[in-house]
């Protein structure tokens, strides 16, 4: 198989799809690997890199497009490389598609195949593609939230840890997942007064079993999440419901009973955000006001540490990557059903029902592809 990797386009996305160790071992199974000329720049690998990895290098995206049977990246593709995708090409990335009808739409129409890391699984019935960047990105939010919390960046002046004398910030997290325990991990790290609210009560047993008395720990309801808001310097919205739109946990009506000048983290920001008032923002522009509400909902907050952020991705998209380029996807899927669970959309056909609700579009299943 040739398998390409173009340049990421979104704003500020420094990230790459492949590092020149999965470049590497693709080629070491007998695999054709094409790289667009600095796309590793960012994360900082060279073109030379790849070309010692095995790779050939690339001039353009049109080139990549147009002659690679994969097309393997970090974020969903834009309006204009949607347009270069083709019948029967396999594009193996993140799609977060119930937010995004006009993505989901020229994916449909282009005819190819397209795998979501996002919504890949695994026997734990956990999100292997998803999880590493979820793990960067909780542990970022804290770290960008303080940024925000800053009076200079029209936060409400509280230093996260405080000092003797002076309490700490109070962090309310929504979610006690993957995101939400490494930002509370994090958040406590950095000495403030952690919350966590979730609605799963074996999660909130595991996060007091590991984390003990770090942070505290709720199950979330309506009254216990409004009493939260009316104390929190910070909100970190950290909920997920595996390829679905988030649910709206924070409405603006919430805003009168917060703090001036608190601040919202919207990690969900991708599935469309846990805040009614969130819109995606990018590194350049990253945080904005809603009645004396700064939000930041940055849409990639991973590719603020490219290097880190593609190493982890890499180590965890390689052995599915190799696998859809060793047997073909159609194969690679019947084999692994959790590998089929991050198949989203065949041959002009929705394939995934939590989008196809999202959006109102039919679904087909799965199951039936493969075996048609």
């Amino acid at each position: 198989m040739k398998i390409g990797c173009p340049t990421e386009i979104k704003p500020q996305e420094f990230r790459v799809g492949m590092t020149p160790n999965a470049a590497m071992e693709a080629v070491a199974h007998g695999h054709d690997v094409i790289i667009q000329s600095g796309a590793g720049k960012g994360a900082g690998f060279e073109d030379a890199d790849y070309v010692a990895a095995g790779a050939a290098i690339i001039g353009t995206a049109e080139e990549i497009f147009a002659t690679a049977d994969m097309i393997v990246k970090v974020k969903e593709p834009q309006a204009g490389e949607r347009k270069m995708l083709r019948e029967g090409q396999l594009l193996f990335t993140y799609l977060h598609l119930a937010p995004d009808p006009a993505q989901t739409k020229d994916l449909l129409a282009s005819g190819c195949t397209a795998i979501a890391y996002e919504t890949v699984t695994d026997e734990r019935g956990g999100l292997p593609l998803l999880a590493p960047m979820s793990e960067v990105a909780g542990r970022l939010a804290p770290q960008v939230g303080a940024w925000t919390l800053q009076k200079a960046n029209g936060g409400r002046g509280v230093l996260m840890g405080g000092v003797p004398g002076v309490g700490p910030a109070k962090v309310l997290v929504l979610g006690g997942g993957v995101v939400g325990a490494h930002a509370a991990k994090i958040a406590a790290g950095m000495g403030a007064d952690v919350t966590v609210l979730d609605r799963s009560l074996p999660r909130l047993r595991y996060l007091d079993d590991v984390f003990g008395g770090q942070f505290r720990n709720g199950y979330s309801s309506a009254g216990l999440l409004a009493e939260h808001l009316t104390q929190a310097d910070m909100v970190i919205g950290a909920v997920l419901i595996p390829g679905a739109e988030a649910p709206k946990l924070v409405r603006r009506e919430h805003f009168a009973s917060m703090k001036p000048g608190s601040v919202l983290v919207d990690v969900a920001i991708d599935q469309g955000g846990c805040f009614e008032t969130s819109h995606a923002t990018t590194h350049a522009d990253p945080i904005y006001d809603v009645d004396g509400i700064m939000h930041y909902c940055v849409a990639n907050m991973p590719g603020a540490v490219a290097r880190t952020s593609t190493i982890a991705l890499g180590n965890a998209t390689m052995p599915f990557m190799l696998a859809l380029a060793d047997k073909g996807w159609k194969q690679a899927c019947a084999d692994d059903p959790h590998l089929l669970n991050g198949l989203n959309v065949h041959a002009g056909q929705l394939t995934y029902y939590a989008v196809g609700e999202a959006l109102g579009i039919d679904v087909i299943s799965p199951q039936m592809v493969i075996k048609g």
